[in-house]
């Protein structure tokens, strides 16, 4: 943090593991006061330690994000012992791995309850806070599986997608008005975090994230970012969730042929599920086992990718192609002179 720099009050739902928590640390490393909201105590003690050695100052509050009225007093505990929120950021969710028709009304039930409504209420809580104060910043994780579904994830690509439309909406309203509150969606690619880990599941195999598989830190830190702007309406962050979004809008047809032939099979391990296997859907997996922000694919993650750096620089790298082009043009009228 820069001596310069007035410390935030921020609020990181699902900050107990995986996107989450590095978002919590990475904002805490900034000097910000982070509500760390989550189910988990575990997860959540081990979230506060971290945020805490990262240089910020943490609060617990254990949430379930699909209750409503439990988020909004959540909101209120935060101002009054943090101050007011600056910083919503919207992370929370639970899934369930499996065919559409192995599903229970029950179990699609509470992954739209947590991954959409989740997000629904938590915006709720922080525009009623925002728009009387005529400042703020609301923070939607999305994915690139809400702009393109894929097989075995039919509950989460449907609340992702939703989660798209509304924040839409909630946008163009904020616009009527004048206001100087922003919200902004940033679309990410696989990662690994511990979902994985705990995922309800109902395939032979365990889970993977669909390659290449990004590090949660590298996620943490284009959550932040784009909280520190977020006049940009939606992020599209790493190679994959630009080519899964142009692949679904230019050729559709072609993206149906590749997932049904691929994305079974790209989804799973060669290790055997188990019923020992925790599973977070009603539960947290982490209120007595803390799952860290990482997942099980630590070896493969990748670190860096030329695209998000490109998406925050986007401003540089327009300039020097720029210049580029107009060097290349120059040379060329010389050449003919």
């Amino acid at each position: 943090m820069t001596a310069s720099r007035t410390p935030r009050t921020v609020v990181v739902t699902g900050a107990s593991g995986g996107i989450g928590r590095a978002t919590a640390v990475e904002f805490g490393r900034r000097g910000d006061r982070v509500a760390l909201l989550a189910r988990g105590e575990a997860g959540l003690a081990a979230a506060a330690d971290e945020v805490r050695a990262a240089g910020g100052t943490p609060l617990v509050v254990p949430v379930d994000v699909a209750d409503a009225d439990a988020v909004e007093a959540a909101a209120q505990r935060v101002e009054d012992e943090l101050g007011e929120i600056d910083v919503w950021v919207n992370v929370a969710f639970t899934a369930a791995f499996a065919p559409f028709h192995e599903l229970t009304a029950a179990e699609y039930g509470r992954v739209t309850e947590v991954a959409y409504l989740g997000f629904v209420h938590g915006t709720m809580s922080a525009l009623r806070r925002m728009r009387p104060r005529d400042r703020g910043v609301i923070v939607q994780t999305g994915s690139a599986l809400g702009r393109r579904g894929i097989p075995l994830q039919s509950a989460y690509c449907g609340a992702k997608h939703a989660i798209k439309g509304f924040t839409e909406s909630v946008l163009t309203e904020l616009k009527a008005e004048g206001s100087n509150v922003h919200i902004t969606r940033v679309d990410l690619p696989g990662v690994n975090t511990p979902q994985f880990s705990w995922v309800l599941n109902k395939m032979p195999k365990r889970p993977q994230p669909v390659a290449p598989i990004y590090a949660p830190e590298l996620m943490g830190k284009a959550m932040v970012h784009a909280a520190a702007h977020p006049r940009r309406r939606a992020w599209w962050i790493g190679t994959p969730t630009v080519y899964t979004v142009l692949g679904a809008e230019v050729w559709p047809q072609f993206m149906d042929w590749y997932l049904a032939r691929n994305g079974v099979d790209g989804q799973l391990t060669d290790t055997d599920a188990t019923p020992a296997d925790p599973v977070n859907l009603h539960e947290p997996a982490d209120a007595d086992r803390d799952f860290g922000a990482e997942g099980r694919f630590s070896d493969q993650q990748w670190t860096w990718d030329a695209q998000i750096w490109a998406s925050r620089y986007h401003g540089a790298v327009a300039a020097v192609a720029g210049a580029g082009l107009l060097a290349g043009v120059s040379a060329l009228a010389r050449r003919r002179t």
